[in-house]
């Protein structure tokens, strides 16, 4: 498995809703192995697959001992309208962390790797986790949850930051000089 570059805000994959997964074999495996490498090298409580440049509905979490896995094709539900506000960060936004508001408890439905029904229940972290990393999967950034004075504050620590502005990694399809094409 491997660690990949983490895709920076201004990327405008993190803006792209992320496609179903319809395919469990191999390579969704290492999508979610690398996505967990990735997560745990960086570190982050999560991690989705368009923050590693993949187009697809996968995230990893890792917010304690016994509240870590992935989930494909998170479909979230509430059930209270309970609310949490406290600090929210972001590996596609380094270093920057905000007060956001998001619901106390979640229950997420989807799918693991190898395709069979999987349900995660949580509260506090575990929640706000599910909720940001299935917000990645719909090409919204914490930052848009924001109220209006810290959304404001936070633009303006992204346009300050050493990272922005810094172009989007290349991404190769083969490393072949035939391009990917079976010549």
């Amino acid at each position: 498995m491997t660690v990949q570059t983490i895709r920076l805000f201004g990327d405008p994959v993190l803006r792209t809703p992320a496609a179903p997964v319809t395919d469990f074999d191999k390579e969704l495996r290492r999508l979610v192995a690398d996505l967990t490498d990735t997560m745990n090298d960086a570190p982050g409580a999560g991690l989705a697959a368009p923050q590693i440049g993949v187009g697809l509905r996968v995230f990893t979490y890792n917010v304690g001992e016994d509240q870590h896995g992935h989930l494909i094709n998170p479909v979230l539900h509430f059930p209270s309208d309970e609310e949490q506000d406290g600090p929210e960060g972001c590996l596609s936004i380094p270093d920057l962390s905000f007060d956001c508001r998001r619901k106390l408890h979640v229950v997420a439905h989807g799918q693991n790797e190898y395709g069979d029904p999987v349900t995660v229940e949580g509260s506090q972290l575990l929640a706000r986790c599910v909720q940001h990393e299935t917000d990645h999967l719909d090409g919204v950034l914490f930052v848009d949850r924001l109220d209006q004075a810290t959304r404001k504050e936070a633009m303006k620590a992204i346009r300050e930051s050493e990272w922005s502005g810094l172009a989007a990694p290349t991404v190769r399809v083969s490393p072949h000089p035939t391009f990917g094409r079976a010549l």
